[in-house]
């Protein structure tokens, strides 16, 4: 598959159009329309910021491979703190994290980042 068709793959799972999702990403339109015919390539600063956003790897989106991304052990305490980088304001929501098991700090992780990039995804609906 095409690196364009796997662009518009992803955005369609996002229910983005490509207005939408250029907005967001701060890309020009009509470079990003090429982008999914395969007419332009991106460039990497490009393909990173795509790789971020859907959380894939770049290898998936330039179709070298159809693992969706790179498996990393990550420890608990790297994900919070990859969380937190990534949403400053949020990090009062771990409060009382260090006193969770492992397991349940996972899941409490996963559910908080879930609910938020929800939210974040129907504020961006709503603009």
């Amino acid at each position: 598959m095409k690196y364009g068709d796997i662009l518009r793959n992803l955005r369609n799972k996002k229910e983005l159009s490509q207005k939408e999702l250029s907005d967001r990403l701060h890309l020009n339109r009509s470079t990003y329309a090429r982008y999914e015919t395969s007419q332009t390539q991106p460039d990497y600063d490009t393909l990173a910021k795509f790789a971020d956003f859907y959380d894939v790897s770049i290898d998936y989106l330039l179709g070298r491979t159809n693992e969706i991304r790179i498996p990393t052990e990550q420890s608990l305490d790297d994900k919070i703190a990859h969380f937190i980088a990534k949403y400053p304001n949020m990090n009062l929501m771990f409060d009382g994290l260090d006193q969770m098991d492992d397991e349940r700090k996972e899941r409490m992780l996963d559910r908080i980042i879930e609910m938020i990039e929800f939210d974040n995804y129907k504020e961006d609906k709503k603009k």
